[in-house]
Order: C-alpha cells, then sequence, then structure tokens
C-alpha cells in the first residue's frame, strides 16, 4: 500500500487548504435577499428525470406548458399557474408525472392529450381528471391512510 506524501504546496494537518475552499469572505458579507415569487392559483410540477420517461418525452411536454397555459389565459391575473421542474418523484416508470398544488393531484401517463385534458378540466375548470391520478396529497381532504386514488 502506497501512502500519499505531502508537498509543498499541500496544507499540513490542522491546515485549511485554500485551493478547495470556498470563499468565505465573498458570501458571507453580503445581505441575503429576500425573493419575491408573483402570485399564482396553482403550483405544476412536472418530473422531467431520464428515468420517468424515454426519449425525453417529459421535458418536451413541459416545455409545451408556456404555450397551452398561454392559450388557456393560465398564464397570467387571477388563474396564472406556476410551473416548475423537479428531477424525481419517485414513481418512475409511469410518467410523465406530475403534481398539481396547492390540489394535492397527482397524475401519471400525462400525453400531450391527456395534458390538455388536465389543462381544460382542472386547472380551468377545477374538475380533477379522475381517471389519470394515481395519488392524492393531504391538501385533498382525504383522510390519512387513504391517500392513494386506485
Amino acid at each position: 500500500m502506497t501512502k500519499a506524501r505531502l508537498t509543498d504546496s499541500d496544507p499540513s494537518p490542522g491546515e485549511i487548504d485554500s485551493r478547495s475552499a470556498p470563499d468565505q469572505n465573498s458570501s458571507m458579507n453580503q445581505p441575503v435577499i429576500k425573493p419575491e415569487i408573483g402570485h399564482y392559483r396553482r403550483h405544476l410540477l412536472v418530473c422531467t428525470g431520464t428515468r420517468c420517461t424515454r426519449d425525453g418525452q417529459s421535458q418536451l411536454l413541459f416545455d409545451s406548458l408556456g404555450d397551452k397555459f398561454k392559450a388557456a389565459g393560465l398564464h397570467e391575473g387571477a388563474m396564472r399557474v406556476k410551473r416548475s421542474r423537479v428531477s424525481c418523484f419517485a414513481a418512475c416508470k409511469g410518467g410523465p408525472i406530475l403534481c398539481v398544488q396547492p390540489d394535492g393531484v397527482w397524475y401519471y401517463n400525462v400525453t400531450p392529450e391527456n395534458m390538455d385534458r388536465i389543462v381544460d378540466r382542472h386547472l380551468v375548470n377545477g374538475q380533477v381528471v379522475e381517471d389519470l391520478v394515481f395519488h392524492r396529497g393531504p391538501a385533498c381532504g382525504v383522510p390519512e391512510g387513504n391517500g392513494d386514488a386506485g
């Protein structure tokens, strides 16, 4: 077994190696600014992880949402829907997967056609698309232990 040798440029035990340590003065001296997010009615979380779908289907779905929201009037005002990418929901193989918050409704198999149904029925008219639901979170008023839709 070979022991690693310390060179003149290596720190001695107990010293901090400034080559790999972050510049502590640069971020510590600057104030943290409280972020602001504009008003939105719902937040759509879309899994774009590579294990959720094949051929980047989830990313394509996410990319299409801006136009779908504009067409449905969901891009501004009181009905605004915010969208975010998520790398993994740990519900692989059923994708594309998305979650509508604060409703706590989880959809699977969100093809472009199914996304159109979700936009029209759920996001615009407030009616859950039951045949695409695979889980309901606590915001749905479902008693604990009965969160699964099927």
